[in-house]
């Protein structure tokens, strides 16, 4: 059906230029938001759908393809790009290729061979199920007969979207999201996307920037009602990304309550889960409830390639109580599954608890909190705004102000002259933000990427700074050609950017703030704002 309302895409049509999309996309299902058309040339080997697929990238795969061809490294080409864009750890492959390598991964038996039972051997699917016990603190032992493997969360998203909803049917997700999530619900199972929009501001209602409410997914799901969308399901991250948000208990329940009322599935996508390295932050999975409200329709995602820093390791496991939403999604395991060596490597490693609390866990925790500061305290030093989180591999960062008019085409060139200065980025709209000019930084790495001490070679955090302080000269030179034009709107007001700094505090919380947090939140804003290099007293006179 969407397919069906995109002209010029196949058959007979010119090329992509020409799309156009009934009103309903404009706001929900762009496809020019999640597609890169420019020069494209429509192929006559390929369907609509094929030619759609062949487009279906924005700036994320562009620079990852750029990263690719010119891959920063410290002896052959150390002026190549550094990766801060794709979401990965990359601090643990010590530990984890001493781990993988010992004997008792090295197993080959007749059955690994074999074809399996397609949602996975039954050996990997009782380890899970005790891991996920475990870690998830459920309140019972879960069951191998919930648990489903496939070759990781995308091929989840994709199987799920499929199994749950018809063609043109939708999804509610709160933006900013991963944005390959767009990827993995559309192109096999054409299901769209509804979005409900967060922002920055502080109000009454938002304790915190970014926040999901119960009002804004019932306004998001009536508008999309009355636009005629059928919404299905409501998919929750968390932790989050790429915010670092970890929601409390009271919010999960009060989304699945939601979702109940209107008997709506929930995808809890929780692959982050044991990647939270600060003990100030509690991580709650859904798993852990005494209760849940529509256990038939709740289903909950977890894989090993953030939390075990092995994104090369396709695995993604579901968990869900529905049998027939197994079965829907194990006869798609067919194209989706994990050859037998893997499962026992994946078992192994997961029954080894001795070795993931003592040794893993604590050094993995250890370094992402190390890195974490590292970088946070280069954004507070240049009194650059961000979310202050402790869970992720990533920071939420507020470069507004480096943005002249505050349209997403500005961010796009700000983007663009990151990579074009060796160092790749996510932009907010790879994330559908609402606000243009927030990117994401992915922090997980090793020193020498984050920080050269070598004068003739710069790493990721400096050629960040570089930029900026290029950008922030070129604005003020400009203000000052032009003293008297106002600020446009979207420009950021860093004296308003009250608790970009701060922890994420629970609301029960929030008045315990320390007096030695708000001088420091204070001093911040002094250092953030350019309101003195604005108002100078020549300008006064």
């Amino acid at each position: 059906q969407a397919l069906s309302e995109i002209e010029g895409v196949g058959g007979r049509g010119s090329n992509l230029q020409e799309m156009r999309v009934r009103p309903l996309a404009k706001r929900r299902v762009d496809m020019h938001s999640f597609c890169n058309p420019n020069g494209f040339q429509r192929s006559p080997y390929l369907s609509a759908r094929g030619n759609l697929a062949s487009v279906f990238q924005g700036s994320t795969e562009e620079g990852y393809k750029a990263y690719h061809a010119d891959k920063y490294d410290e002896d052959k080409n150390p002026n190549g790009i550094i990766n801060f864009g794709t979401s990965e750890n990359k601090l643990c492959f010590d530990l984890m290729s001493k781990r993988l390598t010992q004997a008792d991964m090295n197993l080959m038996d007749p059955s690994l061979l074999q074809y399996p039972d397609w949602k996975g051997h039954l050996f990997l699917r009782e380890e899970v199920a005790r891991f996920l016990t475990y870690y998830c603190k459920a309140p019972a032992p879960l069951k191998a007969e919930n648990v489903i493997v496939l070759n990781g969360c995308g091929s989840l998203f994709s199987a799920l979207a499929t199994v749950l909803c018809d063609p043109g049917e939708a999804i509610l997700i709160a933006t900013p999201f991963y944005g390959g999530i767009t990827q993995s619900v559309f192109l096999y199972g054409n299901v769209k996307l509804v979005y409900v929009y967060l922002d920055s501001k502080i109000t009454g209602t938002n304790t915190r920037p970014f926040q999901l409410t119960v009002e804004k997914l019932e306004k998001a799901l009536q508008d999309a009602r009355a636009e005629g969308v059928s919404v299905r399901a409501l998919i929750l991250l968390n932790p989050q990304n790429p915010l670092g948000d970890i929601y409390s208990l009271s919010e999960l329940r009060d989304y699945l309550e939601f979702a109940k009322r209107h008997e709506l599935h929930v995808i809890v996508d929780e692959i982050y889960m044991l990647s939270v390295f600060d003990e100030s932050a509690t991580f709650h999975s859904v798993l852990g409830m005494d209760r849940l409200p529509d256990p038939q329709r709740t289903h909950v995602m977890w894989g090993i390639t953030k939390d075990f820093a092995v994104s090369g390791i396709r695995f993604g496991t579901l968990y869900t109580e529905n049998q027939d939403v197994a079965n829907a999604v194990a006869s798609l395991c067919y194209f989706h599954g994990v050859c037998g060596p893997v499962q026992h490597k994946v078992a192994q490693l997961l029954r080894d608890r001795d070795w993931i609390n003592q040794v893993y866990l604590r050094a993995n925790h250890a370094r992402l909190k190390a890195a974490h500061t590292y970088v946070t305290d280069e954004l507070k030093t240049l009194g650059v705004p961000f979310l202050n989180r402790n869970a992720g591999f990533f920071v939420w960062i507020d470069f507004r102000k480096y943005l002249k008019t505050g349209t997403f085409e500005e961010e796009l060139l700000l983007w663009k002259r990151f990579l074009d200065n060796k160092v790749l980025l996510s932009c907010g709209k790879a994330f559908e933000c609402s606000e243009p000019g927030w990117f994401r930084i992915i922090f997980a790495d090793k020193t020498h990427r984050l920080h050269s001490v070598s004068p003739y070679t710069t790493a990721g955090m400096q050629r960040i700074c570089k930029v900026l302080e290029e950008r922030e000269q070129e604005i003020l030179a400009e203000e000052k050609e032009q003293p008297c034009q106002s600020d446009q709107d979207g420009k950021a007001d860093s004296t308003d950017e009250v608790i970009f700094v701060s922890r994420h505090q629970d609301p029960i919380c929030a008045s315990s703030s320390s007096l030695g947090d708000l001088i420091g939140l204070l001093q911040q804003q002094m250092r953030s704002s350019d309101w003195l290099q604005k108002n100078t007293a020549e300008q006064f006179a």
